[in-house]
């Protein structure tokens, strides 16, 4: 699974709008309203490499009120779930 984040700067009066045109398009897993440089962020997951490009620059990007986007391509995943499974390696209750 390649997972992009995607940094989106959105038309102020639109982003409630925008966020869900954002969620509904497949590849899009989920999509954060956030506070400081940019407005929303997007996960993005998709299985190829290529898809990339159909997802942000083919649907993301054009959707109404989207005014800019920048794209962080994920290399390693870390989570506080995965390091407590990776720990519980042969421990039992």
């Amino acid at each position: 699974m390649i997972t992009a984040i995607v940094n989106i700067n959105a038309a102020v009066d639109r982003i409630p709008e925008v966020a869900q045109a954002i969620a509904a398009l497949d590849g899009v897993s989920e999509v954060y309203s956030v506070a400081g440089d940019v407005d929303l962020v997007a996960m993005v997951r998709v299985r190829r490499h290529e898809e990339l490009a159909d997802v942000i620059a083919g649907r993301l990007n054009k959707v109404t009120g989207v005014l800019a986007t920048q794209t962080l391509i994920a290399f390693q995943s870390y989570s506080k779930h995965d390091l407590e499974a990776t720990f519980s390696l042969g421990l039992e209750d």
